[in-house]
């Protein structure tokens, strides 16, 4: 068994490592050609131009319902001297489509003529030449151009092909690219209840999200069973693959410089390396390698190292094989919402929220794991940090490409502040009365909220900020922070916050004052976080200071990690609110029944959105499944006070 480590020994900036790829298989629209009818080119790339066989339409048309006639029998008439017409001499009525007969060049609509007697009829207005007539090959003529070569077929062009005689059509064919996971750890999802799944098992999922991305892209997918972590067994099926019929393999995981990543030996075995590494984050682990002559690449393991390593670098190869254009994604200027640190010599593909914030849209980072692939489910766009920058400040401009549609994020209203479950209850209300708003929530604490209030990059925050002279949430930090920013106080839900603990309380706790005790191990929140600062004021009251809690500098985002962390053994006890208890179904000890209200600044209270909103939290639905949830009143729901 080899267990050497690989080692990055020369890693390549993107651009270079993807010319690198392209010089070594220049070949653009290599795949050869194969014909199809019109309607299953749709989506292919055409491999030669399209000459239209026939004209369209192929004779003279009738474009309305009336009479065809001989424009030149038809002059002088007006409403003082109108002319009669002999009915099949001079004249035949016609429905529109139909061909013209011989000798007539125009039509007379038909709520334009009068008929006298059986055989005649009496018109007050001249006709012009090819009036209401559709010539032949008014749409296309025969011999002309349809489509140049490298055009992506698209539904509209089905009938064009068709009227023109095209028949079958030539397009590229599509590259075969094999997917294979690799991984003792995997397993089926298909096959396995989650309820069952065992620690160190995951469910294997990349290789289901790439082959619809490289499908979407023009290729032909095939995914390959998992492989376990067997060289010999990994060589031979890469091999196999390559001796066949297919253009391109990935192998997903193994590309690293574990002593269990495989990936690399077996291409020096097999082929040629290309590159081994690129200064991106996430995707920094990656393999291009040639095998047979054909492109072989080692994607990394985590879901969104694997998607970017696709989007950078397989799609792109997948374009040049079949000839399509490599279009950018639209981009559009956006002002982050906070400072954000990057790693110098790296560039990263950092996912953002967006939302449209007065005249500015405004960019709150998600999580940055490698592994997070909610990141990339949530995020609107993608801000790309060059290596040569160690971060971006909150006031600098930026680019943000778009993953979503640009009107979509103009109707996001943009929430910043503490985490509370019946955020997601609210998003999913407010689509539900109306599908194209939605609600963007970034968890950064109550402070934080309230700070981003104040620089203006949001519509509204959460907070829970306990003034402990006065027992009273929220007011007094208003008018501390917010003295210059008129804004309302409306309550979203009451709310009970306590210690999450595991299911039967092994550790016997009681409540805070144990925190102290040596065998009890501390999750906490961040700082500025209205839980932060209920907490450090109870430990106060006790007499206890942070250096006497183990675990009071590991700190989470939400109150769901926090019980996350409890659930996993991480951790004794966090303090959170009873609904995310409830959820991983773990005990709750109460501490405190708290407000949790949204801080709306004048400015957007009355706009469409945030009316809607609030007429939201009003109904009878949204307070019913908040409820549901556990540990929450909605008695004050609505309810607006004065800072």
């Amino acid at each position: 068994m080899n267990t050497k480590r690989n080692v990055y020994l020369s890693m390549k900036p993107l651009e270079e490592a993807r010319q690198t790829l392209f010089d070594h298989f220049p070949a653009v629209g290599s795949m050869g050609t194969e014909h199809v009818s019109p309607p299953e080119a749709v989506g292919r790339v055409l491999a030669e131009p399209v000459f239209a066989a026939i004209s369209s339409p192929n004779f003279h048309a009738a474009a309305m319902d009336g009479v065809a006639v001989k424009a030149v029998d038809t002059f002088g008439a007006s409403q003082t001297r109108p002319k009669e017409l002999v009915v099949g001499a001079q004249t035949k009525f016609i429905n529109t489509g139909h061909v013209m007969p011989e000798d007539t060049d125009a039509v007379i609509m038909i709520e334009n003529i009068q008929t006298v007697g059986e055989d005649r009829i009496r018109i007050e207005a001249p006709a012009f030449p090819w009036q209401h007539v559709r010539k032949m090959g008014e749409d296309i003529v025969a011999t002309e151009l349809l489509y140049p070569r490298g055009h992506v077929v698209s539904p509209y062009c089905i009938g064009a092909l068709i009227a023109g005689g095209i028949y079958q059509v030539p397009v590229r064919r599509k590259p075969r690219v094999l997917i294979i996971p690799t991984g003792s750890e995997l397993v089926d999802w298909r096959t396995t209840d989650p309820k069952t799944l065992k620690p160190g098992e995951v469910l294997e999922s990349n290789a289901f999200v790439l082959e619809k991305m490289i499908q979407a892209c023009g290729a032909e997918p095939l995914r390959h069973d998992r492989v376990i972590d067997d060289l010999d067994l990994i060589r031979k099926t890469v091999a196999d693959a390559m001796a066949g019929d297919v253009d391109m393999v990935l192998t997903i995981g193994g590309s690293s410089a574990g002593s269990k990543d495989y990936a690399l030996p077996m291409l020096g075995d097999l082929g040629e390396l290309l590159v081994h590494g690129v200064t991106i984050m996430p995707g920094k682990p990656v393999i291009l390698g040639d095998i047979q002559g054909k492109p072989f690449f080692g994607i990394p393991g985590y879901p969104v190292s694997a998607i970017i390593v696709c989007e950078q670098f397989v799609l792109p190869m997948i374009k040049r094989m079949i000839g399509a254009a490599d279009h950018p994604r639209p981009t559009v200027p956006v002002t982050p919402t906070r400072k954000i640190a990057s790693k110098l010599g790296v560039e990263e593909f950092l996912r953002v929220k967006l939302g449209q914030v007065g005249e500015r849209i405004v960019a709150t980072p998600l999580p940055r794991g490698a592994g997070t692939i909610t990141s990339l489910t949530e995020a609107d766009g993608i801000i790309r940090i060059p290596r040569q920058l160690e971060g971006i400040k909150e006031s600098d401009p930026v680019v943000a490409e778009l993953l979503k549609p640009l009107p979509t994020i103009r109707n996001t209203i943009v929430i910043v502040g503490s985490h509370d479950n019946t955020l997601d209850v609210l998003a999913d209300q407010l689509r539900a009365g109306d599908a194209a708003l939605t609600l963007s929530s970034s968890h950064v604490g109550s402070m934080g909220g309230l700070m981003a209030v104040k620089r203006g990059v949001c519509h509204l925050a959460g907070a829970h900020l306990l003034d402990t002279e006065t027992g009273i949430y929220n007011l007094s930090y208003l008018r501390r922070y917010l003295p210059d920013t008129p804004v309302s106080l409306v309550n979203l839900v009451m709310r009970d916050q306590g210690l999450i603990i595991p299911k039967g309380n092994p550790k016997g706790i009681k409540g805070i004052e144990d925190l102290g005790r040596d065998d009890i191990t501390f999750i906490n929140r961040q700082g500025g976080s209205g839980t932060r600062i209920l907490l450090d004021y109870r430990l106060g009251q006790l007499g206890l200071s942070p250096e006497q809690i183990k675990g009071y500098t590991n700190e989470e985002f939400t109150h769901m990690n926090v019980a996350v962390a409890v659930l996993g053994g991480t951790a004794d006890a966090g303090l959170g609110i009873y609904a995310a208890a409830k959820a991983l179904d773990l005990d709750f000890i109460p501490v405190v029944t708290e407000e949790y209200d949204l801080v709306i600044p004048k400015v957007h209270l009355e706009s469409k959105n945030i009316q809607t909103l609030l007429a939201t939290i009003e109904t009878a639905e949204f307070k019913t499944r908040v409820e549901a949830l556990g540990g929450y009143s909605t008695e004050k729901t609505g309810m607006v006070m004065t800072p």
